[in-house]
């Protein structure tokens, strides 16, 4: 996807939320750390230009949530940074990509440690399949296909310096090919 494409994308999901919703007032985009986060960051400035609302916007680690943590080494902690309470409202997880599902666990986990939200729903720019559990998204930007070789690049400028989708192919050496 160009930046164009994401773009679209973004424009098209935040008109699913706000529909979905029926509105953006008991909304709060709470991104995963790291590409989830500046993805909210333009999911509520395309709400907030069509619904003249401001949305919130929060960022969750979930790192210490994870199930995999010993088999990685130590993980980087990130700040978990919510505006106000998740209390009552509809919370829209968001992150860059969704594989296992597993991330999603995690994320579901630590935001129940902050607060019981009205409803959680889930936002993910790219869907590439592969679920090891049972949980889908609530709105997808794009749906790819991949094959246990692939894995799919969600690159933004802020950790980037560009705005892109990329499938990136890896070799039974570990070498990498775009």
């Amino acid at each position: 996807m160009s930046q164009d494409d994401m773009r679209r994308v973004i424009r098209r999901m935040s008109h699913e939320i706000v529909e979905r919703n029926r509105g953006a007032d008991r909304v709060m985009l709470v991104g995963l750390q790291r590409r989830g986060v500046p993805i909210a960051q333009r999911l509520a400035a395309a709400i907030g230009e069509f619904e003249s609302v401001n949305v919130s916007v929060g960022a969750l680690d979930i790192n210490l949530y994870r199930d995999d943590m010993t088999s990685r080494p130590q993980p980087l902690v990130r700040p978990t940074e919510l505006p106000m309470s998740v209390e009552g409202l509809v919370v829209v997880l968001v992150d860059d990509v969704f594989y296992t599902g597993r991330t999603t666990r995690a994320a579901l986990n630590a935001l129940m440690d902050l607060g019981r939200p009205r409803q959680v729903q889930l936002a993910v720019m790219v869907d590439r399949g592969h679920r090891e559990l049972p949980i889908r998204a609530d709105y997808v930007g794009k749906n790819v296909p991949t094959a246990m070789n692939e894995e799919i690049q969600v690159r933004v400028t802020e950790f980037d310096g560009v705005e892109e989708v990329v499938l990136v192919e890896q070799t039974s050496k570990g070498e990498v090919l775009s």
